[in-house]
């Protein structure tokens, strides 16, 4: 048989993997299994199905073969499909069986790696098959069409600040070399003053103190103390280094614009939903660094039609990334806790003999759930309960902890809001201060009937003012 048409494996096929325990009942008949490579796509079907008499077959990646693989798998009847999820080979077979009306589940690795010792395409294929056909594989969270080409263009999005903030830090190396120590009298080299200073010493300028000249008003330190900084040796090995850094600095923010022009263009073409709530109001006019160049809240609130910006924690660059990523329909998870559960940000559950050993959340590499974590750091000089509460847990369990609790609460308001379309209510820090109280009083005296005693609140004393 020609490798167009698929390579038979019928001798391989007949090789017996470890059986799964017996008296499990077999859920999808016509479920299929593939493991996917970069070059080769190793496919089972249900044994007896196929009408040549063989059950597993590789197929090259290329386009025409990916369809030959549903041609096959629809002649052996098979409805429903899982795959193993290896860096991005998966997407392009993913996309084209689901076009074509398969039942396609993307699986995470850990769950086939229970029974160990398959380490062939063809087993591995094998063993999908037959995990799918018992219903022993669930399929990874994978948002509708809309929303995935909305979340392609904010990951490259935020590819492209990425690598711009490589380009900073070499902006940042070729300054030391020089002795420049312009980020120890500036709060950040790529703001005004900043850019406005490098790009002179770039053009030739040397003189510190008309360097220092070129400092924005709101700057904190005054100009002797920055001209002081700008007294270094100016190589011309450092400074073309800092030249070309600047270079891909301005081409990557180029395209960062370039890419928040595509993101409001297809904004306007998606489907608005009905607002359920009024808009905040916007916590400033000025565009912050590697903020969207377009008004993000105002397009989310018309999209989703709930204001996620409300959230004291929450911009508009990290709403866009939330919605990017799970949509506005959140029914995928039935309540909030399988929410924060895939978010892992929800409290680990290792007991053992009904002592529980670990708290510890799992570890992931959640795009949503690194968002919040990031602004959840943000609100330590908040003034909000939020932030009280923040600062309540850091005391008491660390800051790493207390930012993964913070961000727990934030994904619970986040799901309430997108499924309910409840709008958030603002509380000050007084007012999480004083319900924090009234919680401790109601343990206190709760404890306190569980050991026959009576808690007696007594009014507080006025503070002790020396007469004058």
């Amino acid at each position: 048989m020609s490798r167009r048409t698929g390579r038979s494996h019928k001798r391989k096929s007949k090789r017996r993997i470890n059986s799964l325990p017996p008296g499990l009942e077999k859920v999808n008949l016509s479920a299929a299994g593939i493991d996917v490579a970069s070059g080769m796509h190793a496919v089972a079907v249900p044994p007896g199905s196929s009408p040549d008499g063989e059950d597993v077959k590789e197929f090259e990646a290329f386009t025409s073969d990916l369809y030959l693989i549903a041609s096959w798998m629809k002649e052996c009847g098979v409805t429903t499909v899982a795959m193993e999820s290896t860096g991005v080979y998966w997407i392009p077979l993913y996309e084209v069986l689901e076009s074509l009306g398969f039942d396609v589940r993307l699986v995470d690795p850990r769950q086939l790696k229970r029974a160990p010792g398959r380490k062939t395409d063809i087993l591995d294929c094998q063993w999908i098959q037959r995990l799918h056909t018992f219903g022993l594989l669930s399929g990874a969270f994978r948002p509708d069409e809309q929303i995935c080409t909305l979340r392609g263009y904010v990951r490259q999005r935020a590819m492209l600040v990425e690598y711009a903030s490589h380009h900073v830090q070499h902006m940042h190396k070729a300054l030391e070399q020089m002795n420049i120590k312009l980020k120890r009298v500036i709060t950040e080299v790529t703001g005004v003053t900043g850019m406005r200073i490098i790009r002179s010493i770039l053009a030739g300028e040397r003189d510190p103190s008309k360097l220092a000249a070129m400092r924005h008003g709101r700057c904190k330190n005054d100009e002797e103390t920055i001209a002081k900084s700008l007294e270094g040796t100016w190589r011309q090995e450092h400074l073309f280094a800092l030249r070309q850094a600047v270079d891909l600095y301005d081409a990557f923010q180029g395209m960062i614009k370039q890419c928040d022009e595509a993101i409001e263009e297809y904004f306007a073409i998606l489907e608005c939903t009905a607002a359920r709530h009024e808009p905040g109001k916007r916590t400033g006019t000025t565009r912050r660094r590697n903020e969207p160049h377009f008004d993000a809240q105002k397009l989310l609130h018309q999209f989703s039609g709930v204001d996620l910006t409300r959230i004291e924690a929450i911009d508009g660059n990290t709403a866009l990334k939330v919605i990017s990523e799970i949509g506005v329909d959140v029914s995928a998870w039935p309540s909030v806790k399988h929410f924060s559960s895939w978010l892992c940000l929800c409290p680990g559950n290792d007991k053992t003999g009904g002592r529980q050993r670990s708290g510890r959340t799992t570890p992931s590499a959640n795009r949503v759930a690194s968002a919040l974590r990031l602004a959840a750091r943000s609100l330590w000089n908040s003034n909000s309960a939020m932030g009280a509460y923040l600062r309540r847990l850091a005391a008491r369990k660390g800051m790493p902890k207390a930012i993964t609790a913070t961000a727990h609460k934030i994904a619970r308001m986040v799901y309430f809001m997108l499924k309910y379309g409840t709008e958030y209510v603002v509380k000050s820090q007084d007012e999480y201060e004083q319900q924090h109280k009234e919680r401790q009083i109601k343990n206190l005296k709760r404890r306190a009937n569980l050991l026959g005693f009576e808690v007696t609140q007594t009014p507080q004393s006025k503070p002790f003012t020396e007469n004058a």
